[in-house]
C-alpha cells in the first residue's frame, strides 16, 4: 500500500507581522453617531472594544447605539463640539463609562461650500466643529491618554485636491492634515501613535442634498463613492499595527475619480 506523503512544515514566523487585538480597547468616537464614525464605532465594537460616541442629534445617537449594541457595548450623548463645555462634557462622560481610554478617533465634521456663498456666522461654526474641536477635544483626551493609546483623525482628500467649491472646508481639512502631523512628531516618545486617514468621495449624509441616496448607491456600485465601511477598514488597519509601527497617513479614495 501506498504510504501518503505528510504535508511539509511551513514555517510562518516571517509571513505576517504582529497584529494587535482590539477586544478590551476603549474608545472614544467623536461625531461617532452617523457616518464615517458611526461605522468606526460598529466595526471597532464588533472587534470587542467599548466605545463611547458623540452626536449633535438625539435621533441620529439612538440609531447609532442601537446597532453598537447589536455587535457589542457601547454608549453615548448628544453634544455641540463648538463649545467647550461640551466638549470636556463629552470626554468626561465618556472616561467614566469606558472606565478610561486608549483609542481617541477625532472625527466630527460638517460641509459648507465656498467662500463667497457663506455667511460668516456659518463660517465661524464650521471652523469650530471641522478644526477648533480637533484641537480642543484632543488636548482634554490627553489628560487621560496613556503609553500605548492611539488617535485616529479622519481628515479629508479636499486637503488636497483644494477645490473652488469648498474653500472654507478645504481650510479647515488641510489645517487638520498639518495638526496631525504635528501631533504624531509630539506624541511619538510617549507611546502615544497618532493617524491621520484622508477619505475621497464618501457616501454619506455629508453628500446630502447635492447628491441624494439614490445617486451615491449608484456611484458606490460604480466604483465612483465610497461606503462609509471603507474608512472604518483603514482605521482597523491602523489600529491593528505593531507599537513600533504608526500609519501616519492613509488615502484612501474611490478606485474612479471623477
Amino acid at each position: 500500500m501506498t504510504e501518503i506523503a505528510e504535508p511539509p512544515v511551513r514555517d510562518l514566523a516571517d509571513a505576517h507581522t504582529e497584529q494587535p487585538s482590539l477586544a478590551g480597547r476603549k474608545a472614544i468616537i467623536t461625531g461617532g453617531t452617523t457616518g464615517i464614525g458611526r461605522a468606526i464605532a460598529i466595526l471597532l465594537a464588533s472587534e470587542g472594544a467599548k466605545v463611547f460616541v458623540c452626536g449633535r442629534t438625539p435621533e441620529h445617537l439612538d440609531d447609532a447605539l442601537a446597532r453598537i449594541r447589536e455587535v457589542g457595548e457601547g454608549d453615548g450623548i448628544n453634544v455641540d463640539l463648538t463649545r467647550q463645555e461640551e466638549v470636556d462634557r463629552f470626554v468626561e462622560a465618556g472616561v467614566r463609562y469606558l472606565g478610561g481610554v486608549d483609542i481617541a478617533v477625532i472625527n466630527a465634521g460638517l460641509p459648507i461650500g465656498g467662500l463667497e456663498d457663506s455667511k460668516v456666522e456659518d463660517i465661524r461654526y464650521l471652523v469650530d466643529t471641522n478644526l477648533t474641536s480637533f484641537m480642543t477635544s484632543a488636548r482634554r483626551l490627553l489628560d487621560h491618554l496613556e503609553a500605548g493609546s492611539d488617535i485616529v483623525i479622519i481628515g479629508s482628500m479636499s486637503a488636497v485636491s483644494r477645490g473652488g467649491d469648498s474653500t472654507v472646508y478645504t481650510a479647515t481639512k488641510t489645517g487638520v492634515q498639518a495638526f496631525a502631523e504635528a501631533l504624531r512628531k509630539e506624541l511619538a516618545e510617549k507611546d502615544i501613535k497618532v493617524g491621520n486617514i484622508e477619505p475621497g468621495l464618501t457616501g454619506t449624509d455629508m453628500q446630502l442634498p447635492d447628491i441624494p441616496v439614490e445617486k451615491q448607491r449608484e456611484m458606490i456600485h460604480a466604483a465612483k463613492m465610497l461606503r462609509a465601511e471603507d474608512i472604518a477598514a483603514a482605521a482597523h488597519f491602523m489600529l491593528t499595527q505593531p507599537r513600533r509601527t504608526v500609519v501616519s497617513l492613509m488615502r484612501v479614495e474611490p478606485r474612479i475619480a471623477e
